[in-house]
């Protein structure tokens, strides 16, 4: 069973209600979120795109703005090599558009996951060589690529890095020794000496960046500055949801008027993707982007070439963007079924193994498409609530992702025993790697295990409620006032509310596969309400048969009276529910005891 923890942390939340005409449960809530000065309250609530902050805050954007203006003027040849995630999509994609802005001579490379791998390599900048271009400009990689920039500077070729993931380190006598890559600049937030106030922003937004920089300085007006920001800011603002940046400071902004953006946007390929889905006149929320609009994107770069989806937002033609899009569409349908079937198998290996005794997973499905094994060890870790990689044969060697929980830093541990990689990159929540076979494979999962330092509670499930909250104070205002702390999602979680003494009352199963509960139930005074559960119905009927038995469960779903009144403690969330026309309070339960 979770364990239920309940904020405590202290603030005048009266002052801060009037301050700013919210209720004082609305004040706790940011509180909890560590949102308590002046300003950041007034960005969290009415935060614009003019708070976001100033790029030249970032280490070496000044440097890359001067090399990039020089290139442009000279009209010499500029390369943008990008990644085959939704990041390295948007980045690329907000990378070009903004350098044609300036009339840059520039083209863009989309590696190939299978033939070229994550990021830089030999071949890629070899090519680049070929072809004759005088500068590469990385987005969402680069950082971890110090021999292939070696390499491009051999050949006389210029290299920008803009990325944001971790820089690589060595632990010496004299303590940890970050190494970046020897480029003409690097610029990533995570840079030890870059002042940049918020590290958390994805590639893409580190390429938007990037962009308004040189149009500042290209001697661009502020209206044109600006508008090139609203015609950038939703691809930034997918990346950020699909990359699982935490939304908080300046990402909140990003996300918040990026998506909002999308129903507007010029953008063909971006419309055709929104119209190929049905959302084309849905508000669109982190849920669209990150569990709709990007594994269409995604699935490019897992069964086909990125280079496809990359070409939707670049076409300037509404049937091609159309039959992209779709295209997109039936391709991720595909890769679903191929998910779930990788899942499948790999659950059955841990449960029928020994793997489940290990406090780190790692799980061989050699037949599984490579692509794929990020996605299924997200879903591992969700089942057995532990970091997990999922390794796959790839056509030279064993290659693989990882997926991290919060008291687990992936990446750091991963170093720990880099000597085993072919090739590894990533960050606490999330990596990539590789091994020349399984022998290097096996030591891994013995070294990884052995070093491991996460005990008993690390694996427990915590339930963060944000307020004990009576059911009868979800009406429709206070739901409207929630709207206020949106978007939701990593980093700043839908507002979690508990309440004792729920009666059940009545219930029925709802759903092709019979996954979703819905309930009447009464608090205390007896005044009833409507609930949904969209969690484990199979988990939900263990609790509900062992603490009341099978014939009140039965009685339950029958509607009849039963002997025995059922009381369950609830944490939950209020919605609004849109049916035939009519507008009603729902109540979604979340964890229960």
């Amino acid at each position: 069973m979770a364990k239920w923890m309940i904020a405590a942390k202290k603030a005048d939340f009266n002052k801060i209600a009037q301050d700013y005409g919210i209720t004082p449960v609305l004040a706790r809530i940011m509180r909890n979120r560590d949102v308590t000065s002046d300003e950041d309250i007034r960005k969290f609530l009415q935060g614009t795109p003019e708070d976001l902050h100033s790029p030249f805050l970032l280490k070496d954007i000044d440097k890359a703005t001067r090399i990039l203006q020089e290139k442009i003027e000279k009209k010499l040849p500029i390369r943008i090599i990008g990644d085959y995630d939704v990041d390295g999509i948007c980045s690329t994609y907000i990378l070009l558009l903004g350098l044609k802005k300036l009339n840059a001579c520039v083209d863009r490379v989309i590696p190939h996951r299978i033939k070229d791998g994550y990021g830089l390599n030999d071949s890629l900048i070899e090519d680049a060589y070929q072809d004759g271009i005088d500068t590469i400009v990385t987005c969402d990689n680069g950082i971890a690529a110090a021999s292939q920039i070696a390499m491009a500077g051999e050949k006389n070729m210029t290299v920008v890095v803009t990325d944001h993931h971790e820089v690589p380190y060595e632990e010496t006598e004299n303590g940890r020794c970050y190494i970046l890559p020897k480029a003409a600049a690097v610029v990533d937030p995570k840079r030890e000496d870059c002042p940049y106030p918020f590290k958390g922003i994805c590639g893409a937004v580190v390429a938007l960046k990037l962009v308004l920089a040189l149009h500042e300085k290209s001697g661009r007006s502020k209206q044109e500055t600006e508008q090139i920001l609203n015609e950038l800011l939703p691809f930034a603002a997918l990346a950020t949801v699909c990359d699982v940046m935490e939304l908080m400071d300046e990402n909140r902004i990003i996300v918040k008027y990026g998506l909002a953006g999308m129903l507007k946007t010029s953008n063909l390929g971006l419309r055709a993707l929104l119209k190929a889905n049905g959302i084309e006149e849905k508000e669109i929320t982190p849920y669209h982007a990150g569990f709709i609009l990007g594994p269409c994107l995604n699935a490019t770069g897992r069964l086909d070439t990125a280079a496809r989806a990359l070409s939707l937002f670049e076409t300037d033609k509404w049937q091609e963007a159309v039959t992209i899009a779709e295209d997109l569409k039936t391709l991720n349908d595909s890769r679903k079924k191929m998910t779930e079937d990788g899942v499948a198998a790999a659950v059955s290996m841990v449960e029928e193994s020994n793997l489940q005794k290990d406090k780190v997973l790692v799980v061989y499905l050699p037949e599984c498409h490579e692509s794929l094994a990020g996605i299924i060890a997200g879903k591992v870790r969700e089942k057995f609530g532990k970091p997990a990689f999922v390794l796959t044969k790839g056509e030279e060697g064993i290659k693989g992702s990882g997926r991290s929980i919060e008291a687990y830093d992936m990446y750091e541990e991963m170093t720990a025993c880099k000597e085993l990689f072919s090739k590894y990159g990533g960050h606490k929540m999330a990596a990539g790697l590789s091994f020349a076979g399984e022998e290097e494979m096996n030591l891994f999962r013995k070294r990884i295990n052995e070093s491991c330092k996460l005990t008993e509670e690390d694996f427990e499930e915590i339930v963060h409620i944000d307020v004990p909250m009576p059911l009868s104070y979800a009406n429709r205002d206070f739901i409207k006032e929630l709207s206020l702390l949106e978007p939701f999602g990593v980093g700043n979680k839908k507002p979690l509310f508990a309440q004792k003494n729920v009666r059940l009352i009545s219930g029925r199963i709802l759903g092709k596969n019979k996954n979703v509960g819905k309930y009447t139930i009464a608090d205390e005074t007896g005044r009833s309400y409507e609930m949904i559960f969209f969690g484990d119905m199979e988990k939900w009927h263990d609790f509900l048969h062992e603490r009341f038995g099978q014939p009140a469960v039965d009685a339950l779903y029958q509607n009849r009276n039963m002997s025995e009144e059922m009381y369950i403690t609830m944490a939950y969330y209020p919605d609004l529910n849109y049916f035939a026309g009519r507008e009603s309070v729902q109540i979604v339960m979340q964890h229960y005891c």
